[in-house]
């Protein structure tokens, strides 16, 4: 048989009919089974089953189609169906009005879930209990005070994050903006959040003073403003009550371990929190040189406060860096970073900061992906 008659062959056995037949159908199922089952809250993997049985549906469709013909009396082989063609006709309208409504009632389907995800996701975008905290501003009369003013910010951000009710944008993603930018809606669409902290610290002696706001992107409505006069001793405080009460304007819901969290004093000693901010400021850097001043600045803040969990966490995030970034050799400087994180964690075991470290010391150094992941997921 040459290829021109096996075409007509595939024509005269309805092959080319079944097959758009089967598609049509095909996509009604599957817009079905992707735009009704999840209002019965049925299981995605049924809906992957469907797509499975379609698929492997259709070569089995096409041999049927080819050994077989549909008549009004029922399956038929092509041979016997061949004499009874003309008592096939009005069989045949049947399978268009069948083709044409299947085909209706696809693309109905099929726009109607584009615009319903489009409505959810339009809803979605920017949800409720959503913040970003820009940079705050260092208003110090020493520009060098800025590793402070990049500390507090970071220290509000980690304590919200902490929250699990509220989506809380990494510190990576907002470096690249100011403090007090032109167009804060355009930047919590980008960020897709739905609220912005903006801030800035004033140093002088042992005093600090810390002014937030909290700004609704969306409305550009003011939902709350302070400013904190308080003692550099006192600056725990000042970080809980702003992470504490944004929470509560933004009604998110706090666990009794978030609460904790939250109002937590990782160190008594002011002059080694002072050491670990200049830490994470030159840590923040990522250069080699910049790395090197990091761990310099951890170890004396160990040094001042040898119980200062946070400290040595950040004392083995910066050994790991250090051999990522060539400046130092992983046999060397790997060791040291998993023992700085489990120095951490037998000082405070709850602590985030140190599971995660630990788990970038054994992922980058024993390669232990089962325990690095137990650690990430702590």
């Amino acid at each position: 048989m040459d290829l021109g008659s096996f075409f007509a062959e595939l024509k005269r056995r309805n092959v080319y009919k079944v097959a758009i037949a089967y598609g049509v159908v095909a996509w009604l199922l599957i817009q079905v089974a992707t735009q009704v089952f999840p209002f019965f809250e049925i299981p995605n993997w049924v809906v992957r089953l469907v797509v499975l049985v379609i698929i492997i549906g259709f070569p089995v469709a096409l041999i049927i189609a080819w050994a077989f013909e549909l008549t009004p009396e029922g399956l038929k082989r092509t041979e016997t169906a061949d004499a009874e063609h003309s008592a096939g006709r009005s069989l045949k309208r049947t399978w268009i009005y069948v083709v044409i409504i299947a085909g209706a009632i696809s693309i109905g389907l099929f726009f109607l879930g584009r615009y319903t995800s489009s409505k959810q996701n339009a809803g979605a975008e920017l949800p409720g209990k959503s913040i970003v905290v820009l940079p705050f501003d260092n208003l110090s009369r020493d520009p060098d005070n800025a590793y402070f003013a990049e500390g507090v910010q970071d220290e509000i951000l980690t304590r919200l994050a902490k929250v699990a009710d509220l989506k809380v944008i990494s510190r990576t993603s907002t470096q690249k903006y100011k403090s007090a930018p032109d167009n804060l809606r355009d930047i919590a669409k980008q960020l897709g959040v739905s609220n912005i902290l903006e801030g800035s610290v004033q140093r002088a002696g042992d005093q600090v003073r810390v002014t937030v706001q909290l700004i609704n992107a969306t409305t550009d409505a003011h939902l709350w403003a302070e400013s904190y006069d308080r003692a550099l001793t006192d600056i725990f405080t000042v970080e809980s009550e702003i992470a504490k009460t944004i929470a509560d304007t933004l009604r998110a819901k706090l666990t009794g371990s978030e609460e904790r969290m939250m109002s937590k004093k990782p160190t008594a000693n002011p002059e080694a929190y002072e050491l670990y901010l200049k830490g994470r400021f030159f840590w923040n850097k990522r250069t080699g040189v910049d790395l090197r001043k990091s761990i310099d600045y951890f170890d004396q803040a160990v040094a001042k406060d040898p119980s200062y969990a946070l400290a040595y966490a950040g004392l083995a995030d910066a050994y790991v860096l250090l051999s990522g970034f060539g400046a130092a050799s992983p046999k060397d400087s790997l060791p040291q970073a998993k023992a700085a994180a489990e120095k951490a964690l037998e000082l405070d075991s709850t602590l985030g900061e140190a599971h995660a470290s630990l788990a970038q010391a054994l992922l980058a150094y024993d390669f232990d992906f089962a325990g690095a992941n137990r650690e990430f997921l702590w």
